[in-house]
């Protein structure tokens, strides 16, 4: 079943950001995970949101979410992803 991870963000560097943002595609291939959207609000349609920025990715499956996630490649970015933006990341299964 088909999993994604939407993330949540407030970019706080704008320079490591942008190193984040461009190392992160080679952390996802080796899972055949797809980076889906990268983008900034545009508007708060109902209640409250807080961040700026998202992100989504889709996977081939749950399991692959969290090899990626727990991977060598991708906790070696997580330092500089704190130093860059504040973020939530979490994951759902696809329901359809």
């Amino acid at each position: 079943m088909t999993a994604y991870v939407i993330g949540h963000i407030t970019v706080k560097d704008v320079e490591k950001w942008a190193e984040y943002r461009n190392r992160v595609p080679a952390t996802l291939a080796p899972w055949g995970a797809e980076l889906m959207l990268r983008g900034k609000q545009i508007a708060v349609l109902s209640g409250r949101h807080n961040h700026t920025d998202a992100v989504v990715i889709r996977f081939p499956d749950p399991h692959s979410v969290e090899s990626w996630y727990n991977s060598a490649a991708y906790q070696e970015l997580i330092p500089l992803r704190t130093q860059a933006a504040d973020m939530e990341l979490i994951s759902y299964e696809s329901a359809i």
